[in-house]
């Protein structure tokens, strides 16, 4: 089991199992499965409302013994920067210990380094970018690309005198 806060300060125990994977595909239509295929991780990373649906559906049970009861729109509403990664991190490594298979473990496992290390090599590419000051001379040559093809527009029909 894993656990994660949320912007609440909430600490939520990630726990996969059968009744998990059940329960997150009834209320999600989500197969936690599908990890296995290499699909799932980047639809999840990809897009926080359906992570964040998985992760309520995950700890639906917890939040409904809560007092009081935390609805998916409070919970939705204490997810964001830190608290998804935490989560994101939480539910992938779940996932990983989940896997029947020792191979699949293995291998998802992999799988799961290497998104991390795209994704670390990514940032990297864009915290270089930006301090290169290379974003913002693109910038600028747009902006006076834009500026003189819109003087150089023909006038329009309505604002030109008729004979």
């Amino acid at each position: 089991m894993r656990t994660f806060k949320d912007n609440a300060g909430r600490t939520w125990t990630v726990d996969i199992n059968v009744a998990t994977l059940k329960r997150v595909r009834g209320l999600t239509g989500v197969d936690l499965m599908q990890v296995i295929e290499g699909t799932l991780i980047e639809k999840l990373i990809r897009d926080p409302v359906l992570l964040c649906d998985v992760v309520y559906a995950i700890c639906k049970p917890e939040a409904d013994a809560a007092t009081p009861p935390v609805s998916d729109e409070e919970f939705g509403k204490a997810m964001a920067g830190d608290a998804i990664e935490a989560a994101t991190t939480a539910v992938l490594e779940e996932l990983v210990g989940f896997c029947p298979s020792p191979r699949d473990r293995a291998n998802l496992g992999r799988v799961l380094q290497a998104t991390k290390k795209v994704m670390e090599r990514a940032r990297d590419l864009v915290e270089k970018k930006l301090d290169s000051g290379e974003l913002d001379r693109l910038a600028d040559r747009l902006l006076e690309t834009a500026g003189a093809s819109s003087g150089s527009a023909p006038a329009s029909s309505v604002s030109t005198p008729g004979p």
